[in-house]
C-alpha cells in the first residue's frame, strides 16, 4: 500500500487507477474486481483517494478499500456495518468498521455490492431528512 497521504510516485496527485497501477498484479486485480463491484452498485458515486486509499462518495461517504501486505479491506464507513452482517461475514476477520479479506480468498462481490447499495441508501435517506 502506498504511505499515507494522496501523493503517487514522482510527487503526482494519485487517482484509483495510480493506486491500482502501484499495487502488484494479483493484488491489483483483485481490486480491481472490487472496484468494478463499488461501481456497479454505485455509479454516481465520486470516485477519490482519501488517507491514501480509493474511496467513494454520495451523499456523504460511502465506502473504502485498501490493499496490505496480507489482505485488503473494505471500509464501509460506518461501524453498524460490520456487526450487522456478521453472519455473511463468517471466515473474514473483521474490526468495528472493517473487513479484511485474505489475498487468494475471492473477494465477496456480491457483499461489497450489497453494502454499498445499503450505504447509498442510507445517505440518501440522511439527506431527504436534513432537507426537511
Amino acid at each position: 500500500m502506498m504511505g499515507k497521504g494522496d501523493i503517487g510516485k514522482k510527487g503526482a496527485k494519485m487517482d484509483v487507477g495510480g493506486y491500482l497501477t502501484s499495487l502488484p498484479p494479483d493484488r491489483k486485480a483483485t481490486l480491481a474486481q472490487v472496484r468494478a463491484a463499488i461501481r456497479a452498485a454505485a455509479p454516481q458515486a465520486e470516485e477519490g483517494i482519501s488517507y491514501g486509499m480509493p474511496v467513494y462518495k454520495r451523499n456523504g461517504m460511502l465506502v473504502g478499500f485498501a490493499a496490505f501486505k496480507d489482505h485488503w479491506s473494505l471500509m464501509p464507513m460506518n461501524g453498524t456495518y460490520v456487526a450487522a452482517h456478521a453472519a455473511e461475514l463468517k471466515g473474514y476477520t473483521t474490526t468495528k468498521g472493517t473487513i479484511h479479506v485474505p489475498y487468494g480468498k475471492s473477494p465477496p462481490l456480491a457483499l461489497v455490492r450489497k453494502l454499498v447499495k445499503e450505504r447509498l441508501a442510507e445517505n440518501e435517506a440522511r439527506l431527504k431528512e436534513k432537507k426537511r
